[in-house]
């Protein structure tokens, strides 16, 4: 199967048209001989299946949405590639939230009423979240977040809302605890940021740490908008052992690189963070030096190992992203490759839930639902390439490995694999008791 570079998937989106699909059909036998092939009646004459794309092109996300809307697009050419899906071809159909809560819900309001899709996908910062999440309960439209926040585990959600593609916070902090406080020290001032994301940390990460005899000694909180760091240093107290950090948004560079200035090249606390702060970020960024020999949790490692599986591999060809984590384009052009492989996974569960369903139109998207709620384990693969996943239908979360990795050399290098098992915890709702 060919693979596509990232000039040709920056032409899939207008590709994936009405038209397109239609004389893509039209193939007949060419079609059902392709790769996962589903017939599906009067299959030649139906209109691609609709699915709303809700993404951050600007606002404090656009660095994740451009990525989003990047890997979006290669896995929607796959899909259409493969068959489609029930034998329909798919259209990405794309809207701007800007970041913006009050934004996403009309956004959420406008895919569903104006554009007629069938669902609605690919939200990440958890404040838009919580703002549109409501509204897709009100529609009836079928919503799936690539978020990472515990909104959706939590139970503050509502039965249209799941996030199959990506691991929650708190998943991803238990599993970091343990290795932190026996490796790194128990005295920890976190520094996040102060909206759902970062307090989802503040409140995750204390607990999780508490469990393991530690402590956090402060917490700073750092509006998300903010654009220098040093005024909030001096506030990390003397006996701080680990520095915990978490940042996003446009001024991540800065932080890093004002972080190192306060320190200097004195003696420091142990470093660990989470991959945000350095997301779309090089490494090798002169004044970065100091993340020398410091830690970072990632979704998915950013470098490619030696011995990457060949999931893996065709993964990264797909999306157009080298084995720096850059996009082969433009060796300067980082890619957020700890979270956009979210985007890919959810819409291969889309994919698989709208098979299992025989999913036909609207009329169908409680069956899609139900069907995605039976989901359990996901196996490692092309569909699932950053690794084995177990789906919670209860409370529709998904849970997968979590990486440590060090930077040495100006590139991060795994150095701990922590298991599924890590990561899990109690049931705090159950979804599927509710009514739709």
């Amino acid at each position: 199967m060919s693979s596509t570079t990232a000039p040709q998937a920056q032409k899939v989106r207008s590709a994936i048209t009405r038209r397109t699909a239609l004389k893509g059909l039209a193939g007949g036998a060419a079609l059902a001989a392709a790769p996962g092939f589903v017939p599906y009646i009067q299959a030649q004459s139906s209109a691609p299946l609709k699915l709303g794309f809700q993404v951050h092109r600007t606002g404090i996300g656009a660095a994740y949405g451009r990525w989003y809307d990047r890997v979006t697009t290669a896995a929607a050419a796959l899909i259409n590639e493969e068959g489609g899906i029930n034998g329909r071809m798919i259209e990405i159909v794309t809207e701007d939230d800007g970041t913006d809560p009050k934004r996403g819900a009309e956004v959420v309001e406008k895919l569903a009423s104006q554009h007629g899709c069938d669902l609605a996908f690919g939200t990440l910062f958890s404040h838009v979240v919580m703002g549109s999440s409501p509204r897709a309960g009100e529609l009836k439209l079928p919503y799936f977040v690539v978020s990472e926040g515990h909104h959706v585990a939590s139970g503050k959600l509502n039965r249209y809302t799941l996030q199959p593609g990506i691991t929650d916070v708190k998943s991803q902090v238990r599993a970091m605890a343990p290795w932190v406080s026996q490796n790194l020290g128990k005295k920890v001032t976190m520094i996040f940021p102060d909206y759902a994301f970062g307090h989802d940390h503040r409140d995750f990460f204390s607990e999780a740490i508490a469990a393991q005899g530690g402590e956090v000694i402060e917490k700073i909180a750092i509006p998300p908008t903010e654009s220098s760091f040093t005024r909030y240093f001096p506030r990390i107290p003397r006996d701080t052992e680990v520095i915990y950090h978490v940042m996003v948004g446009p001024g991540v560079l800065t932080f890093v690189k004002e972080l190192g200035e306060f320190y200097g090249s004195g003696a420091r606390p142990q470093i660990f963070g989470f991959i945000d702060s350095l997301e779309a970020v090089d490494i090798a960024t002169p004044g970065l030096e100091f993340l020398e020999g410091t830690y970072f949790w990632e979704g998915m490692p950013r470098y490619a190992p030696a011995d990457a599986p060949e999931y893996e591999t065709f993964y990264r060809e797909r999306v157009g992203v080298d084995a720096n984590g850059a996009s082969v384009s433009d060796s300067k052009d980082i890619s957020t490759y700890a979270h956009m492989f979210g985007c890919w996974e959810t819409l291969h569960v889309i994919k698989a839930g709208m098979e299992a369903a025989g999913y036909q139109g609207p009329d169908d998207r409680v069956k899609l639902i139900e069907a995605v709620e039976a989901m359990t384990t996901m196996p490692a693969g092309r569909a699932h390439p950053q690794g084995d996943k177990v789906f919670n239908g209860k409370t529709h979360q998904v849970f997968g490995h979590q990486y440590i990795s060090q930077v040495a050399d100006a590139k991060l290098s795994v150095v701990h694999t922590a298991s599924i098992e890590d990561g899990m915890y109690p049931d705090e709702t159950d979804y599927t008791a509710q009514p739709f």
